[in-house]
C-alpha cells in the first residue's frame, strides 16, 4: 500500500510526459492507476468485513521512530475506496471537460498529487505521517482552486483556502504534539486503545481544541465555512472530488478516527453537537439564497459536513451508524451533482439555474441522472439519501444534550435542503425552454459515464440496502460504537423520523414553489450577512497588511546596521536573561596560557579593532584576514587541524571576494550620527561581554553530560568510523549536512543561471555598426 501511494506521485510527477504520448487520451491512462489501486482494495474486503484490521509499517526515519505505517479498517477502506473510485471517474471527466485546454497536462499533474496525499492521509496511523499529507492536501487543493491562475477571482480564493486550512494546520501541529505527549505513542492504533487514559489527562482539553481547530478548518465548519463556497472558482472537476470525496472530508476523517480515544466527553458531545448543527442549517439557509449552481451545491456540501460532524458529536451508536450511511449517501450524489453542473455549464455556457429551463427534451439521459442523484440530495424514497436521513432524524432525537435545539437546526436543515435540490434539477431541465448562450445537447460519454455510475450506486444502495450491512457494521463498530449488527431497510413502519421526514418535504415543495419570492426576501439580511465570518477574515487580513507595514517601516527599512543592531538585542535580552536570572552562572578565569597562545589571541584583538577604525575598504578586508588567519592558527595550537584547513580555505576565498567586491564600491561615506556611532559602539560591547561569559560558563558547568564524550563513544559503534570529526558530519548531523550541500547546490545554479544570463545578453548584442555595414 505504501508503494501504491508512494508511485501514484511519481505517476503525477511523469503526467506531462503522459500527456505528451497519449494527448487526449491522458486522463484515461492516469484514471487507470487508481482504478487499480481499488481493485487492490476491493480485494481485501472480505478480510474488512470480517472485522479484520491490516497494519502495513514501512520504517521511514529509524532514527526519530517515524515510520511510514498504514492501517486498514473499516473506515479507511471505505474513505480509500470513495478516492480512487470516484477518483478515477473525476479523471476521466476531466479529459473530456479540459480537452484541449493548454494547461490540461498542468491539471493532471496537481490532481494526482492531491488523490494519492488524501489516500496517504486516510491510511496513515503515524501522526507524522498523517500531519505530513494533511498539508499535502492544503497545497495541492491551493493550486487546484487556483488553477485558473489568471482569474484574480480564483487567485483570492485559492489563498483564502491555504490561510484558513494552513492555520487551523498549525493547530492541528500543536494538537498531534500534545496527543503525542499525553499518549506517548505516536499511533493512531495504540492512542485509540487507551482512550480512557487520554480523556483524563491534563493535556486533554488544550489538545481536542487544538485538534478540533484543524478538522473544523479542514472540513469547513461554522465559522469557518466561508472558503468552501469560494472555491468553486476551481474548474468543475476539483469541485465535484472535493467535495464528494477529499478534502473537506479530511477533518470530519479525522474527528471520526479519533472519537475512539478523545471522544465521549462532555466537551467532545457539545462542542461537535451544537458546532455541526449550527453548520448543517447555516449551509442550507446560505444554499437557498444562490441561483450559481456550483454555489447552490457547495453550500449543501457545507450542510452535510455539519450533518457529519453533528453524528459524530452525538455519539450513540445509533449516530455512528449514520454518520457512514450518511458519508456514503452524500459521496455518491453529491460527486454525481457536481458533474452534472459542469454538464450544464459546459453545454449551455452559464451557470445560472434561472438562465435554464425545458433541458430534459435536448440533454434527457443527463437529466435521469440528475433527477436520480437530486433525490438523494432530498432525501427522498428510495434512494440512499432517505435511509441517511431517516437514521439522521432518529440520531438526533437520541441525543442527549441540546436535543431540541438540534432537532430544530436538523429540521431547518432538512426542508431547505429538499427546496435545494429541487432548485437543482427541476430549474434547469423543467418548464418552458430557455434560450442559453449555447445550444445543449447531452455530453460525450466520458463525462456522463462518472456521473450516471454515482447516482446508479445511490439508487442501487437504496433499493437494496443490506448490501451495506456488513461495510456499515464494521466501519460504526471501528469508530468507537459498541457491537452494531447494521441492518438496512427503506421501511421502519410509521415513526417520528419518518413524520418529520414528511413535514420536511411539505415544507421544502412549499419553499421551492416561492423560490424567488424566498430570494427576495433573504436579500434584505444582505447588510447582515455582509458581517458575518468572511467579514471577520477579511479584516484580519487587512490588519495584517496594516501591522506587516507598520514593522517594516520601523524595523524593515533598509540599513543592514539597523538590522544587525535590533538582532543582537534580542539575543541580548533573551540570552542574558536566561543566563543571569534563570541559572547561577559560575565563570572560572584564568591566565594561564603560553606566550604564544597571547600573541595569537592579540592578533585576533588587533584585527579586529583595526577592521572596525580604517577607512579604506581594502585595509579593512585585510585585517578581518588577519583575525580569521589567527583563528585558524588557534585550531592548529589546540589540534583541530581538519578545522584549521576549512577555516583557512573559507578565510581566503572570503577575502579574495570581498576584494574583488568591494574594490569597485565608492569611498566610504558617513551615513550615520555620532549617537548612532556610540549605540552601536555600546551594543557591540554588552554582546561581546554576554558571548564571552557565556562561554566561561559554559566551560565551567558541569550539570549534563558533554555531547563531546558522546561522539567520541559512539563514533565507531554507531557511524563505524575513526575520523569523529567526519562521524559528526555525515552521521550525527546527517540533516544539517544535507541542508548545506542543498545551500550549495542552490548558490552553485544561481552562479551558472548568471554566468548564462550574462553570455547570453552579450551574444544578444548587435554588432559594432561598421561590421553590420559591411556584412
Amino acid at each position: 500500500m505504501q508503494l501504491a501511494v508512494l508511485m501514484g506521485f511519481l505517476l503525477a510527477a511523469v503526467a506531462p510526459l503522459l500527456h505528451h504520448w497519449f494527448g487526449g487520451h491522458t486522463a484515461r491512462v492516469i484514471a487507470a492507476y487508481p482504478a487499480l489501486v481499488a481493485v487492490w482494495l476491493l480485494g481485501l474486503a472480505p478480510e474488512i468485513l470480517a472485522g479484520e484490521t491490516l497494519l502495513l509499517e514501512w520504517a521511514w526515519v529509524p532514527g526519530l521512530d517515524i515510520s511510514l505505517t498504514f492501517f486498514i479498517d473499516g473506515l479507511s477502506w471505505l474513505f480509500a475506496m470513495l478516492i480512487t473510485v470516484i477518483g478515477a471517474m473525476v479523471l476521466v471527466y476531466a479529459g473530456e471537460y479540459l480537452r484541449g485546454h493548454r494547461d490540461l497536462a498542468r491539471f493532471l499533474v496537481i490532481i494526482t498529487a492531491f488523490m494519492m496525499s488524501m489516500l496517504g492521509l486516510v491510511l496513515a496511523d503515524n501522526l507524522v505521517t498523517l500531519f505530513v499529507f494533511w498539508e499535502l492536501t492544503s497545497i495541492t487543493s491551493y493550486l487546484l482552486i487556483g488553477f485558473n491562475h489568471t482569474d484574480p477571482e480564483a487567485r483570492k480564493s485559492a489563498l483564502q483556502g491555504l490561510f484558513v486550512t494552513a492555520g487551523g494546520g498549525l493547530a492541528l501541529l500543536a494538537g498531534f504534539a500534545m496527543l503525542g505527549v499525553a499518549g506517548d505513542s505516536w499511533s493512531l492504533v495504540e492512542l485509540n486503545a487507551q482512550g480512557e487514559a487520554l480523556r483524563e489527562h491534563a493535556l486533554y482539553a488544550p489538545l481536542l481544541v487544538c485538534v478540533l481547530l484543524g478538522a473544523f478548518t479542514k472540513s469547513a465548519q461554522f465559522p469557518f465555512h466561508f472558503w468552501l463556497p469560494n472555491a468553486m472558482a476551481a474548474p468543475t472537476p476539483v469541485s465535484a472530488y472535493l467535495h464528494s470525496a477529499t478534502m473537506v472530508k479530511a477533518g470530519v476523517y479525522l474527528l471520526a478516527r479519533l472519537h475512539p480515544s478523545l471522544g465521549g466527553t462532555e466537551l467532545w458531545v457539545i462542542t461537535l453537537s451544537l458546532v455541526g448543527a449550527l453548520t448543517m442549517a447555516t449551509g442550507a439557509f446560505l444554499a437557498i439564497q444562490h441561483t450559481n449552481i456550483k454555489k447552490l451545491l457547495a453550500y449543501s456540501t457545507v450542510m452535510a459536513l455539519g450533518t457529519l460532524t453533528m453524528l459524530l458529536g452525538i455519539g450513540t451508536d445509533g449516530a455512528l451508524t449514520a454518520f457512514v450511511v450518511f458519508l456514503l449517501a452524500h459521496s455518491l450524489y453529491k460527486g454525481a451533482l457536481f458533474m452534472v453542473a459542469g454538464i450544464l455549464d459546459h453545454e449551455t455556457g452559464t451557470k445560472d439555474v434561472t438562465a435554464m429551463g425545458g433541458l430534459r427534451s435536448l440533454m434527457p439521459r443527463t437529466a435521469v441522472v440528475a433527477a436520480v442523484a437530486a433525490v438523494s440530495l432530498a432525501g427522498l424514497p428510495p434512494l440512499l439519501g432517505f435511509l441517511g436521513k431517516e437514521l439522521m432524524f432518529k440520531a438526533v432525537l437520541e441525543a442527549e444534550a441540546w436535543r431540541w435545539l438540534i432537532l430544530l437546526l436538523a429540521f431547518t436543515a432538512a426542508f431547505l435542503t429538499l427546496a435545494v435540490a429541487a432548485v437543482v434539477v427541476l430549474r434547469p431541465f423543467a418548464g418552458k425552454r430557455r434560450e442559453t448562450p449555447n445550444t445543449p445537447h447531452d455530453p460525450p460519454g466520458d463525462m456522463l459515464v462518472g456521473p450516471a455510475l454515482l447516482a446508479g450506486l445511490s439508487l442501487i444502495f437504496g433499493l437494496a440496502p443490506g448490501l451495506l450491512d456488513g461495510l456499515v457494521s464494521v466501519t460504526a463498530s471501528g469508530i468507537g460504537a459498541s457491537e452494531v449488527s447494521a441492518h438496512l431497510t427503506l421501511w421502519h413502519g410509521v415513526n417520528l423520523p419518518l413524520i418529520l421526514s414528511l413535514a420536511s418535504l411539505a415544507l421544502g415543495i412549499l419553499v421551492f414553489r416561492h423560490w424567488d419570492g424566498v430570494r427576495s426576501a433573504l436579500g434584505r439580511l444582505e447588510p447582515l450577512m455582509a458581517r458575518g465570518p468572511e467579514a471577520c477574515y477579511e479584516g484580519m487580513m487587512r490588519g495584517l497588511v496594516t501591522v506587516a507595514e507598520w514593522q517594516t517601516r520601523m524595523l524593515q527599512n533598509g540599513y543592514i546596521r539597523n538590522y544587525l543592531v535590533m538582532t543582537l538585542l534580542v539575543l541580548l535580552g533573551l540570552v542574558g536573561h536566561a543566563l543571569f536570572f534563570r541559572h547561577s552562572p559560575s565563570f572560572p578565569f584564568s591566565l594561564d596560557a603560553y606566550f604564544h597562545e597571547v600573541v595569537t589571541a592579540g592578533l585576533m584583538v588587533a584585527g579586529a579593532v583595526t577592521a572596525c577604525v580604517m577607512r579604506s575598504r581594502l585595509a579593512a578586508v585585510a585585517a578581518v584576514g588577519i583575525m580569521g588567519f589567527s583563528i585558524a592558527l588557534t585550531f592548529v595550537l589546540f589540534s583541530a587541524p581538519d578545522l584549521a584547513i576549512t577555516q583557512l580555505l573559507v578565510e581566503t576565498l572570503t577575502v579574495i571576494l570581498l576584494v574583488l567586491v568591494l574594490f569597485r564600491l565608492p569611498r566610504f561615506a558617513t551615513l550615520s550620527t555620532t549617537m548612532e556611532r556610540l549605540r552601536d559602539l555600546v551594543v557591540a560591547c554588552l554582546v561581546g561581554t554576554m558571548v564571552t561569559l557565556l562561554m566561561l560558563s559554559v566551560l565551567g558547568g558541569e550539570r549534563l553530560p558533554r555531547i563531546s564524550d558522546y561522539m567520541v563513544e559512539n563514533s565507531q559503534p554507531l557511524g563505524h568510523g575513526h575520523n569523529i570529526v567526519n562521524v559528526i558530519l555525515v552521521d550525527f548531523r546527517a540533516l544539517d549536512t544535507l541542508g548545506e550541500m542543498f545551500v550549495l547546490a542552490l548558490a552553485a545554479i544561481g552562479v551558472h543561471a548568471m554566468m548564462r544570463f550574462h553570455a547570453e545578453e552579450y551574444d544578444a548584442k548587435p554588432s559594432a555598426p561598421s561590421e553590420r555595414y559591411d556584412g
